[in-house]
């Protein structure tokens, strides 16, 4: 297996408001692999998402799907992937199978092959006993999974799903999430976005952070924490009226305190020992008369790898 996506210097600039949202990202996504990119909203990843499925020309750039320029070569790059945009694109008045059975109609799939595409998509997002409902009466979760299900009746060999968990229940969440590593079981090669580092982590087999239209950091999980060694991660939160500036400042000059940044009302402190500044910390905090609410101790994760690279949270 080679790579499938070729992405060489892909760029985006927005003339009328001089917005440079992607600037000259380059990445190979693996035939069979889940590729991840993770970043806050407004890095620019469904910029990308959107100039490698041909929703968008790139100012500068190029990327293959499948050994196809999608700047040469759009259509045939295009046959070979499926895209599932952020936005559910649904009609709410018709059905979750009429709806399917236009989308695949615009797929150029007919007849017989069109009916059995659709109740097999039903089957794969588990829609198949709500087919004849209308969609307006549909939980978001399930808006979702069959949004899912319009980007699978071709059968694509690369899937693109654009923050696919948006603003749905966790028990929906978890279906989607188990269907991606199910699709990808079965083959499927899958370009995910997300700003929720804990699916990053649980899908991906590798992981491209975004940050400001660029990629900070890319590799397996584990390589990504080793960029911040082995720090581990003390959050504390404390009570709105908190000042936190004056404990911030003492935290700071602790020899294992080796980087602390504020987030509202949370203090973060990346740190070798945690448990050895733990003591200090406390009182620091009791010294100050701050009213903590909770204190957390995490190992190396991709949250603490945006901090380290960026200076912030991956959740501002």
């Amino acid at each position: 297996m080679g790579a499938l996506v070729n992405v060489q210097g892909l760029t985006k600039r927005y003339t009328q408001n001089d917005v440079l949202a992607v600037d000259h990202v380059s990445f190979e996504v693996q035939e069979g692999e889940i590729f991840s990119l993770l970043g806050p909203n407004g890095a620019g990843k469904t910029t990308l998402i959107s100039m490698l499925s041909g929703i968008l020309t790139p100012t500068d750039g190029d990327a293959t799907i499948g050994g196809y320029s999608i700047r040469r070569e759009p259509l045939a790059a295009k046959r070979l992937i499926g895209v599932v945009p952020q936005e559910v694109a649904l009609y709410p008045t018709l059905t979750a199978r009429e709806n399917l059975r236009f989308w695949g109609s615009m797929y150029g799939l007919r007849g017989r092959e069109l009916r059995a595409r659709v109740e097999e998509a039903l089957e794969l997002v588990g829609l198949r006993e709500r087919a004849n409902d209308r969609v307006e009466r549909f939980s978001g979760g399930m808006k979702r999974r069959l949004n899912i299900a319009g980007g699978l009746l071709h059968r694509p060999r690369l899937l693109f799903l654009d923050e696919p968990t948006v603003g749905i229940d966790p028990q929906s969440r978890r279906r989607i999430l188990d269907m991606v590593k199910e699709f990808n079981a079965q083959g499927m090669t899958i370009l995910y976005t997300t700003h929720y580092m804990e699916e990053a982590e649980e899908l991906s087999h590798r992981i491209a952070i975004m940050d400001h239209g660029h990629i900070i950091a890319l590799g397996i999980l584990e390589d990504l924490r080793r960029i911040v060694g082995e720090l581990e991660t003390v959050r504390m939160t404390f009570r709105e009226t908190t000042d936190l500036a004056p404990l911030v400042a003492n935290i700071e000059k602790e020899a294992l305190a080796r980087q602390v940044t504020t987030t509202d009302q949370q203090v973060v402190v990346l740190t070798p020992d945690a448990a050895a500044l733990l003591p200090s910390l406390v009182t620091l905090v009791a010294r100050h008369k701050a009213t903590l609410l909770s204190l957390d101790i995490e190992r190396p994760d991709l949250e603490a790898v945006f901090l380290h690279l960026t200076g912030r949270s991956l959740r501002d």
